[in-house]
Formats: structure tokens, C-alpha cells, sequence
């Protein structure tokens, strides 16, 4: 099923007043996050007219719509009313030609109009419309924000997640979501995960049962939303397995189409879960930083190889 935005929830999120179609704003949908300013239809060419978009009208537009005769300017208005078009949109508190009012009560279309620059308009509702459409899927796991850095703990069930996340919050860090993450890429490179609205700011801890971390903890404890920088999965000791030790072993997780890293903490107990995933975190940006301690230790190795191999020589010399 496709994901939507009405024009009435598009209009109430971004402050937009209603100037026509009142009573459509619940019938008109929007579906995709790309905007249209209809600089070539408003000369006639219709060929490759993207009738889905927002039709977004600035100072250019109308203006340029002023100077056709008001024939035309109806003919093109009403060409651009299809019924997969969502809305009209004037920006600058411009005052839109009366054809285009025209046009749109005749084809029930909405529009509506904003205070913004077109500029500043377009950016605006393009980031709210890419985050309300985009494709979400729902990751087991907790989520939780270490000095700025979103850490996803994933393992089996009762392995630990809630309470060493509730431990992070007493250390000072932040909870996004328990249990159950909603994660959604923002672009490229970028997976944000957050709490579905029923989980918002509440942890369950076996044997307490639920609490709500902002009422214990404080507004600062908890956050909405957060990028995912790194995956950390917590597993339980196995002696028989091999743990990397140097922190040179590169893994990820694939999350739609971002690689997110990925590392494998065991669990054991008399390990004290929550400094070791706040000291991951802490190497995690140094390392994004440029300062790479296994690097370090491994120059140092070479060089000391290089070092006792010149001594030996020396030696048999």
C-alpha cells in the first residue's frame, strides 16, 4: 500500500491557509515528495506535465501568468487541474490570478497559500514530505542516542537490551525507542530510526514491567528521532567462538539500501554492558574522526617487527 499525505494534514503541519477547496482537503491526496513549478505548462506544453506533484507557484510563475490574456491563462489553469494533481500552492502571500481561482473551483481542486519565500517553501515541504512518505519497516531492538551517536542494540529476546539501555539513561544518554524500532532511510547514506507513537519514551524492564523513562528521568533522557550510526549486537558468550579482538574486522547491515556497521559484543556475565557499549560509541566517532587505535597498534607493530629485524642483522653482522 502506498504511503500518503491529505492536502489537510499537509496544510495544518505546514501552516498553509486554505484559499480554495476547503472541503477537499480530505479527498486530495499527495504521493510522491517531488514538487512541480509549472514554468512550461503555463506556456502550453502539457507533453511531459508531472501531474502528481504539488504544483508550486512563486513570483516567477505568476507573474509570467499576468502577462498571458486571461483566455489562455484559463485554458492552461484548467489543463493543469487533473484529478491525480493534489494541490495548488502559492508562495510569498502572492495574490494568484483570478483564472486560477477560476479553474480550481471548477475542478475541485484545492489551493493553498504560505508566507514563505518559494525557495525557502520548496526545501521545507520536500524534507516533510520525504520523511512522511518514506518506505518504514520495523527492526527488534533497542535505540538509543551516546553522545550523539545513534547505537541500535539488536540480540535475542532477554539478552540484556532494555536494562543496559536503561543504565545508558542513568549515565546521562538518551532513549529513543525499546523493543520495536521504526526505521526509514532519509537519503543515501542516512537510516533514522524512532519509536512507534504507542512505545514513545517507555522501557520495559522484566520483572518492573513498564516505565516511562521521561517522567523518571526527564525530557533530556529521551529523544524522537536519530540517525543510525552503528549496529551493536549483543549475543551470548560462546567459548568455542572467535571475538575480534583488534577492532579491525569490518561488518555491516544492510537497512533498504544502506550499509549501517555492525559489531558483536558478548554477553558474559561480570561484564558491565553499558560502559562497554558507551566506550564503542566513543571509538566509533574517533575513529569517524580520523583516530583509529587499532591503526595505531598496528603501525606500532610493524615498526617494532622492523626495528627487531635491523637489531638481528646488526647482531649477526
Amino acid at each position: 500500500m502506498l504511503n500518503y499525505v491529505s492536502i489537510k494534514n499537509f496544510a495544518k503541519d505546514n501552516d498553509l491557509t486554505v484559499l480554495v477547496g476547503e472541503e477537499y482537503l480530505d479527498n486530495k491526496r499527495i504521493y510522491v515528495s517531488d514538487i512541480s513549478r509549472p514554468g512550461l505548462e503555463l506556456t502550453g506544453y502539457f507533453d511531459y506535465y508531472p501531474h502528481e506533484r504539488i504544483q508550486l507557484f512563486g513570483m516567477t510563475e505568476i507573474s509570467f501568468a499576468n502577462q498571458l490574456t486571461p483566455d489562455e491563462r484559463l485554458n492552461v489553469f484548467t489543463k493543469m487541474c487533473t484529478e491525480s494533481t493534489p494541490v495548488f500552492l502559492i508562495s510569498r502571500d502572492l495574490t494568484p490570478p483570478k483564472e486560477l481561482i477560476e479553474a480550481a473551483e471548477k475542478n475541485k481542486m484545492p489551493v493553498l497559500i504560505s508566507k514563505l519565500p518559494t525557495t525557502r517553501l520548496s526545501s521545507v515541504i520536500t524534507d516533510y514530505l520525504d520523511y512522511k512518505l518514506a518506505e518504514r519497516q520495523s527492526i527488534h531492538g533497542v535505540l538509543v542516542d551516546i553522545y550523539g551517536t545513534g547505537i541500535l542494540l539488536t540480540g535475542n529476546s532477554g539478552i540484556g537490551k532494555s536494562e543496559t539501555a536503561l543504565e545508558l539513561v542513568q549515565r546521562g544518554h538518551r532513549l529513543i525507542a525499546d523493543d520495536r524500532v521504526d526505521v526509514f532511510q532519509q537519503d543515501e547514506k542516512t537510516i533514522v530510526g524512532e519509536a512507534p507513537s504507542i512505545l514513545k519514551h517507555l522501557l520495559e524492564i522484566r520483572g518492573i514491567g513498564i516505565v516511562d523513562v521521561m517522567n523518571l528521568f526527564g525530557v533530556g533522557a529521551v529523544r524522537q528521532s536519530t540517525p543510525i550510526s552503528l549496529i551493536v549486537n549483543l549475543e551470548n558468550w560462546d567459548p568455542k567462538a572467535s571475538y575480534d579482538r583488534l577492532g579491525s574486522a569490518d561488518d555491516y547491515q544492510t537497512i533498504f539500501d544502506v550499509d549501517v556497521p555492525k559489531m558483536t559484543i558478548p554477553v558474559k556475565v561480570g561484564r558491565n554492558l553499558s560502559i562497554i557499549i558507551e566506550v564503542a560509541a566513543m571509538n566509533f566517532r574517533a575513529k569517524n574522526l580520523g583516530f583509529d587505535a587499532t591503526k595505531v597498534f598496528e603501525n606500532q607493530l610493524t615498526e617494532l617487527i622492523e626495528q627487531n629485524k635491523q637489531d638481528n642483522q646488526g647482531d649477526v653482522n
